[in-house]
């Protein structure tokens, strides 16, 4: 049976209390556990069906340890929802790495206090070829936004859309 969903993502942190206030006030992703004295926090997004989707833990290393995360990806069910994040991570002062359009999905990518990369997205319900990544401006109204991202999309072309089940990209 193949894999239906991420089942939960972890991180080891330097800084627990910080990297623990961050995605609950920031991220406002809700705190299901934790055991203080283990140094571990347990998050779900979806609490009533998942105890836990995403952990931090002390690092066991010395600290300033690397960051052993590729990126960690939230989805949201609106572009407005998006959006709201786009403009409360300015207000919070988090470090954007980049905001696109990859065609079948708008994201934020941005890196936590510890310098993990992580992503807030939005899931376009369309077919598009990948790799699709094209700066997209997140200060538009929400009407303008998507209007910028089909241009984008248009202008890449139609070796871009409608891919899946096609046969292999040329």
């Amino acid at each position: 049976m193949p894999i239906l969903e991420l089942g939960h993502v972890g991180l080891w942190v330097n800084d627990l209390e910080k990297m623990r206030v961050f995605y609950r006030d920031v991220l406002e992703l809700p705190i299901t556990d934790e055991d203080t004295e283990l140094g571990i926090v347990f998050f779900s997004a979806r609490p009533q069906e998942e105890h836990h989707e995403f952990v931090i833990a002390r690092s066991p290393e010395k600290q300033g340890a690397p960051n052993r995360v590729q990126q960690v990806s939230f989805r949201v069910d609106t572009v407005a929802e998006l959006l709201r994040f786009h403009k409360k991570f300015k207000e919070a002062g988090v470090e954007l790495q980049r905001e696109v359009t990859h065609g079948n999905a708008y994201g934020i990518y941005f890196w936590d206090p510890e310098g993990n990369r992580a992503e807030v997205y939005y899931r376009v319900p369309i077919d598009v070829r990948q790799p699709f990544s094209k700066e997209l401006n997140y200060d538009l109204p929400e009407e303008e936004f998507l209007a910028e991202a089909q241009r984008l999309l248009d202008e890449a072309g139609p070796a871009y859309q409608g891919v899946l089940g096609g046969g292999p990209r040329k």
